[in-house]
Parts: C-alpha cells; structure tokens; sequence
C-alpha cells in the first residue's frame, strides 16, 4: 500500500498594499463582490461571512452599492458576542447599518442571536446554516492577533481551534481584546476552511507588525489570526495605512 500523502502546503498570503483608505475599502468591496459574482454563476445562492469591528466597515458600505442580484445572496456572520442583534455594540447591527443598506437591503441576513435563542440553540443555528459552503468570509485582527472570537490564552481555545463544528459558543473571559463582552459564538477553523474566498482586512502600521510577527512565529494559539491562512486558495490580505 503507497505511503499518505503529505498534507498541501498552506498557500502564502497574498498582500494588497493600498494608498489610503478609500482606495482600501474600495479594492475589499470588489474583491467580495468577484467572489460573490462567480459563486451565483455556479449556484442558485451564495453566502458571505463578514466580521464586525469598526475596520471593514467602509469596506461593507462600498460593497452595498456594487450591482449583484442580492436576493439571491445570504449574508452571515464571523462571530458574535452575546447581544440581541439590536444592541449597538453587536456584530449584527454593524452589518445592518453599513452593508445591508443601497442594493444590498435585498439580501438575506442570518443573525446568530435572536430574542428567547439559548446559546446552545444559537451555535445549533449557526451550524445548520454552515452546511452551505460560503463564498467568501471577511475577517478582521485585534492587535493581540485574535481574528474572529478566536482570542490568545482564551480558555478552551485548543477545543475550538480543534472542533469539526463549523462553529462554537467561546468563553473569552480574561482575554482584554474581548472587552467586556466575554461570552460570544465564533467560526472555527473547520468552518473558515471551506471558504472559496478568504480576506483579511487590515489598517494601520501596528496591524502590520502584528500580522507579519504571527507569520514569523506560525503558532496559532499564540496567533489566532493564522487560522485564516488554512484553505485550498491563498488569503488575500488588504492593507492600508
């Protein structure tokens, strides 16, 4: 019997350096709208995974303007913490108010919390959508290298980093780059993985330094943010100043 194959190589990143910002939000706006265009192209839907955080959001209000036949396009979310979708500081209502707005009001949201959902229930939910592959699924980086709710020394970190669930409730307590909003759901690794497109978002020169550091030390439970390098194609990195 031949020897397994070795596992493939994680492709390399691949880094888009941007002038400024519009310019930045700009070139990730058409990247998703490419992703989304050529997944309709080959299905009745297509499903976007967005991150909350101030940074992509120019990035989404560019996006809500492009031409796609958003009724046919289900948007998701990365992660949330847990808030009702309502509450000002949940991922959910960023991605209300600065994507599904213009053309984009014509897509489908998926809020992973809903009023009287258990957490259980909510991670039950989240996982039945995730059995329809995404199209492309933007993410962000804390300056601890966190991405998604994927957060350095969080406890059960390795239970997520290992889950075959596409996505899982975290407990990020003690972690300072969870702010106060300790209990939260996450996209793991196995749900990130299958993602035909995959961008990172980036801003600032401290960001920068931070992505390249968890490039050189290529350890994930210290960087979270490399999980995002796992997939068939590369991950395309935007950055701007």
């Amino acid at each position: 019997m031949p020897d397994t194959p070795p596992p493939a190589a994680t492709p390399a990143p691949v880094f888009h350096r941007h002038p400024d910002a519009d310019r930045w939000a700009a070139a990730a706006a058409d990247a998703i709208a490419r992703a989304l265009q050529e997944a309709l192209a080959q299905r009745e839907r297509a499903r976007l995974l967005l991150s909350g955080g101030t940074t992509p959001a120019p990035a989404y209000a560019a996006l809500s303007r492009h031409e796609l036949d958003w009724s046919r396009v289900d948007v998701a979310l990365v992660d949330e913490r847990w808030l009702l979708p309502d509450d000002p500081d949940s991922n959910a209502r960023l991605v209300r108010e600065h994507l599904l707005q213009n053309r984009a009001a014509a897509a489908r949201f998926e809020a992973i919390t809903q009023p009287g959902r258990t957490l259980d229930d909510a991670v039950a939910c989240a996982n039945a959508h995730a059995r329809q592959p995404a199209a492309a699924a933007v993410l962000g980086m804390g300056d601890d290298g966190h991405t998604a709710s994927l957060f350095p020394g969080m406890h059960g970190l390795d239970r997520a980093l290992g889950s075959e669930r596409p996505y899982v409730a975290v407990d990020a307590r003690d972690c300072p780059g969870a702010r106060q909003w300790a209990k939260r759901i996450s996209l793991t690794p196995a749900g990130l993985r299958y993602a035909r497109t995959r961008l990172l978002l980036l801003r600032g020169e401290n960001k920068r330094q931070v992505f390249e550091r968890a490039l050189a030390d290529g350890d994930p439970h210290r960087w979270p943010v490399l999980v995002a390098l796992q997939g068939e194609t590369p991950l395309q990195v935007h950055w701007c100043p």
